[in-house]
């Protein structure tokens, strides 16, 4: 791979070389600096790198430029270099009318830069992240997995989104390719066993589980604890904010999860209205964090392991694991989460893996140059995944059953959408059939309103319609709604009284499910705020209620 371009455009000559300059000790060993004073100039210079595939990481344009906007040169060489990071320098202009509050909202920038800047404050940490994730929307260099299988596998979807979500390289090889041929003789497998990986030490896994993936990353994949504080179910951003103020407050903490941190979450491509992040945040960084806070602070984190079962012995909440064993906790949250809600047609579900993906699906993106794809969802993961594809895809479609998007969607996100060209929304509108053998091809939409169907070529449904609470594994005396969802605290008061089940005399305690001692916390439970701030926010306040719950306890 060439050495990453930074690109820098300012018509004033001594800001230019103090911003070039302070890149240039900080990057220049391992990016070009390229800079220009015009932005006729700076659009010619782009198209040569264009021409060349010369990649451009990031754009760093001057707001205020005699000849074009730097929101309008920003625009243009998205097209010309659209993996580019767009940073717009701005004057210190705290006020509503400053060009980088619109720029924001409608996804024309990533980042601003204030002028006069600190660049160990604000210029090196931004541009070392975007690096970073400019080096991973690359073919990766250097691999911790290498994976041979079908393309459109459903076993080679999950795969690829598994090592997605947890951030890692890796290469993917069709397994009728000539170098999918070479890793297989190179490994001793003859391919009848498919998909097969290989990690960077040459240890080979052949059509492995999820819990094998991650022991081969040294996580930890089997519980030996046999009793604790708190263990919590699901490491989704509820449990994981959990798991953080439970370990931090000396509450000995079992986390247990089948699949690994962030939930639904992990899957968002970028989070953009949780506080303290104004530039946003990757689902998968943001669990990742989290989920290293938890651990540095003494909490047992246990993935691949799901739980599977709940009762009360000796009037101690009892967590049976997936791998047979059992955990006596003093108290249990429940932050298990929701799975994507199934369309139920036949012949999509025929071909999930294969075109058609429940959820973000990131590990897909970059496969969807050039094509058209739709996603089926009005709500903010919907919205995220389409600005998303909408990066490589020709075209991204967004399907909605209802009206209007602003009865579930981010106002932020809506605009960024009517911003962004390759976009169209379709309302009324929904999937009742797909076509396609092997792999998706197309897509059967129906209006809603006039009754009319149309048959359109499809290289990807990306399918985001709500969810169905992980709740199956759990006893009847935990009470639920009549979607699945936990009832918490007032809502299993009914005319003044709590449940005929409820052994205290005190009520239910805000997030105390029907079961005394267990809690239910984030997208899991009845009436939650579907939103990542709202789920951290209820795992810590779970855990002062755990506080509460243990002062009760005899001893």
């Amino acid at each position: 791979m060439s050495k990453p371009i930074l690109f820098v455009l300012d018509d004033e000559g001594p800001a230019l070389e103090a911003l070039a300059g302070d890149l240039s000790r900080r990057f220049g060993g391992d990016c070009r600096i390229v800079r220009q004073r015009s932005a006729a100039a700076g659009l010619v210079a782009l198209r040569e790198l264009a021409a060349r595939s010369e990649g451009v990481a990031v754009l760093l344009v001057d707001q205020r430029m005699p000849d074009m906007s730097g929101v309008d040169f920003l625009a243009r060489a998205h097209r010309l270099h659209p993996l580019a990071k767009r940073v717009l320098l701005v004057d210190r202009d705290y006020t509503d009318a400053n060009p980088v509050v619109q720029a924001m909202t409608l996804g024309q920038i990533d980042y601003h830069l204030t002028k006069p800047w600190l660049p160990e404050v604000s210029l090196y940490p931004a541009v070392g992240e975007f690096l970073a994730e400019w080096a991973t929307s690359q073919e990766p260099v250097s691999t911790l997995f290498r994976i041979v299988g079908p393309p459109w596998g459903t076993r080679s979807h999950e795969l690829r989104d598994q090592l997605a979500r947890l951030g890692l390289p890796y290469a993917f090889y069709a397994e009728d390719s000539d170098a999918g041929h070479r890793l297989l003789r190179e490994v001793g497998q003859d391919g009848s066993r498919l998909p097969v990986v290989v990690r960077h030490d040459g240890r080979v896994l052949v059509d492995p589980s999820h819990a094998e993936i991650l022991q081969a990353l040294g996580v930890k994949t089997r519980n030996d604890a046999q009793a604790c504080d708190v263990a919590i179910v699901g490491a989704g951003p509820a449990g994981l904010a959990a798991a953080v103020y439970a370990a931090s407050e000396g509450l000995q903490t079992l986390l247990v999860d089948p699949d690994g941190p962030g939930g639904q979450a992990g899957s968002s491509s970028l989070i953009r209205n949780y506080p303290g992040f104004p530039h946003g945040i990757s689902g998968a960084h943001l669990a990742y964090s989290a989920c290293e806070q938890a651990w540095l602070f003494g909490a047992d984190l246990v993935y691949g392991q799901a739980a599977t079962g709940l009762c009360v012995r000796d009037g101690n909440p009892i967590l049976r694991v997936s791998d047979g064993s059992e955990v006596a906790a003093r108290a249990v949250i429940i932050a298990a989460g929701i799975a994507w809600r199934r369309l139920e047609v036949p012949r999509l579900e025929a071909l999930v893996g294969a075109g058609v993906f429940y959820g973000a699906a990131a590990s897909e993106a970059r496969a969807m140059q050039g094509q058209d794809v739709f996603v089926v969802g009005a709500g903010n993961s919907a919205g995220q995944t389409a600005v998303h594809l909408a990066k490589y895809a020709a075209r991204a479609t967004i399907l909605a059953r209802g009206d209007r998007l602003s009865r579930t969607m981010s106002d932020y996100l809506i605009q960024e959408i009517e911003a962004t060209p390759n976009i169209a929304v379709r309302l009324g509108a929904e999937v009742i059939d797909g076509h396609g053998e092997e792999r998706l091809e197309a897509v059967t939409i129906r209006d809603r309103g006039e009754g009319t169907t149309e048959t359109v070529p499809a290289a990807a449904l990306f399918v985001l319609i709500g969810g169905e609470p992980h709740t199956a594994w759990l006893p009847d005396s935990v009470e639920r709604d009549a979607t699945g969802y936990l009832l918490t605290g007032r809502d299993l008061v009914r005319d003044g009284r709590p449940p005929s089940c409820w052994p205290l005399q005190r009520p239910p305690l805000f997030l105390e499910t029907s079961v005394p001692g267990v809690f239910a916390a984030g997208d899991v439970r009845s009436r939650s705020v579907k939103r990542v701030a709202s789920a951290v926010g209820e795992g810590a306040t779970a855990i002062r209620l755990v506080h509460e719950y243990l002062s009760e306890l005899p001893g």
